[in-house]
């Protein structure tokens, strides 16, 4: 049976495919899932670390439950998705002897998540959905966190798209997903068509011996994403934000207690023009109130820089749409998901791009998990490149090094054509030709950090003096692709690179020598691409 999980930065929500039905349901698991009024079964992404060296754990409502959040208690983790993957400036406390990583903590809960599911049925085909503005090292992490769970076949799935599946797609129709939850914010077009017989078929990964066109009788489709874009900006942020606000204003300490209240602030400002909570400790007999129109809390969104940053990541997005000759005239309908999205200045500003009666917003918390499940009926991905690779050369003229773009993102796969680039000696007896291939962050000028501030894993942007670049192969032993002989000598071609990206997503090179005419590398692997 196939079940789908969207791990979210402030909730995680687990689906199965009704055969009897025909129709998607969220799982309630047991000791895992909040019920909240007029809200699916959750389950909220909290942690608390029993023991690191034994690898026992609490996830889920049972860290609530418990009042496993609310003190400052350094075995507690929240909002631990937005680190993994990421370069954190910072640190995590050492417990039970044992080193603690971002990645090592959502190894736990997910492996938590699943172990709830398995305890209930069998498990043998498994959809995860993954944010589309990540470096690879997070899908890396998933994968190998998924090759310990005992599952026959992952597959994964870009959120967004999954986002516009679970809604409902219908052949020909451009959609616009604005996917913003907790950590992220996600924007992509996408469209669906019945893929041509015998046309391949785009990118899933997955484990296990069967293809999905061997797995499902029914006719494929293929979800082409148009475009898509990201930033690392969710409901924590404005979480965190909101806490400063009290502290400033009311000289209120913030601490995970605090973060529940403000959150509980935030979502009662999504249905109402003012709102306030309060809290009572009956040990310690002190009481907090906190108060807040909704005119104030925008201004305060708009003091943070909250929609200029939401208005760089749309016109990215509307601007890799024109270059295929598609505007915001032609998206037949914007569908929203995630629980940052529902706030009413955010919906407020996408209607300053689209109708309103093109905006659908009546799903938000189980699309992606929910559309993930399409994968299983017979559906795959026609996908694109999203970010820009390129190899790194010696600037003469300002005596520091560059990146010179080879494959640009929007790039489909797998590349019908080879892409050529040609090199030659720069000294006199030159043993080897090196080649340090990067991934370059869409968006120059501008980076996204992820960072500590106390002890709180916030996020900011800012500007640098060129584009920031990820190093794909910067290794010993990974750099050198050609051995001359004979030596090379400077004022001529030596080599000629073919550069070719796979259905797989791994690119591949193939390296000729120019002078000797042999083929020093024939269709060699160097890294799987994002």
């Amino acid at each position: 049976m196939t079940f789908a999980i969207d791990f979210g930065t402030s909730n995680t929500v687990v689906t199965r495919w009704n055969a009897a039905t025909q129709q998607p349901e969220i799982l309630f698991l047991p000791a895992l899932v909040q019920q909240i009024a007029d809200n699916p079964p959750l389950i909220p992404s909290l942690i608390y670390i029993e023991d690191a060296a034994a690898d026992t754990v609490q996830a889920g409502q049972t860290v609530r439950d418990r009042g496993l959040d609310q003190t400052r208690d350094r075995r507690f983790f929240r909002n631990f998705k937005r680190g993994i993957g990421t370069p954190i400036q910072g640190f995590l406390p050492e417990l039970d002897g044992r080193s603690l990583n971002f990645e090592q903590i959502g190894q736990w809960f997910v492996t938590e998540v699943v172990r709830g599911l398995q305890t209930q049925t069998e498990v043998t085909d498994l959809v995860f959905t993954v944010p589309v503005d990540s470096f690879e090292a997070y899908r890396h992490w998933l994968g190998g966190v998924c090759q310990s769970l005992g599952v026959e076949q992952v597959r994964m799935l870009d959120e967004p798209t999954a986002a516009a599946l679970g809604y409902g797609l219908r052949d020909g129709e451009t959609l616009l997903v604005l996917d913003f939850g907790g950590g992220t914010l996600d924007l992509s077009l996408v469209q669906l068509a019945a893929a041509p017989q015998g046309q391949p078929l785009g990118f899933i990964l997955k484990w296990g011996q069967k293809s999905l066109a061997e797995t499902s009788a029914q006719k494929p489709q293929t979800a082409r994403v148009l475009a898509k874009t990201g930033d690392n900006l969710g409901g924590a942020d404005i979480d965190n934000w909101l806490a400063d606000h009290f502290r400033q204003t009311q000289g209120l300490d913030t601490t995970p207690l605090t973060l529940q209240l403000v959150e509980r602030l935030k979502i009662q400002l999504s249905r109402q023009e003012q709102a306030t909570v309060t809290y009572f400790d009956d040990e310690t007999l002190d009481s907090v109130e906190l108060a807040l129109t909704r005119s104030h809390f925008e201004i305060l969104l708009k003091d943070q820089g909250f929609f200029q940053r939401l208005d760089s990541r749309m016109e990215q997005l509307l601007q890799q749409a024109r270059r295929q000759g598609i505007t915001a005239a032609d998206v037949d309908a914007v569908l929203v998901v995630g629980g940052t999205a529902q706030i009413p200045a955010v919906q407020t500003w996408l209607q300053g791009y689209f109708p309103q009666n093109k905006i659908r917003s009546d799903r938000p918390f189980t699309a992606v998990a929910e559309g993930a499940l399409q994968l299983q009926r017979g559906l795959d991905l026609k996908d694109f490149l999203y970010h820009s690779y390129g190899v790194r050369y010696w600037n003469r003229r300002e005596n520091r090094h560059g990146w010179h773009p080879i494959i640009p993102s929007g790039q489909p796969y797998p590349m019908a054509e080879p892409i050529e680039l040609v090199l030659g000696a720069s000294t006199e007896g030159q043993p080897s030709i090196e080649l340090i291939i990067g991934e370059l962050e869409e968006g120059e000028g501008i980076a996204t950090e992820v960072f500590f501030e106390g002890d709180r894993l916030i996020t900011r942007q800012r500007k640098t003096a060129a584009a920031a670049v990820q190093p794909l192969n910067d290794r010993d032993g990974s750099r050198t692709i050609a051995r001359l002989a004979p030596l090379g000598a400077p004022g001529s071609d030596r080599i000629r690179v073919l550069f070719q990206v796979d259905r797989d997503r791994t690119l591949r090179i193939t390296v000729e020598d120019i002078l000797t005419g042999e083929t020093l590398l024939q269709d060699r692997p160097v890294v799987q691409l994002s």
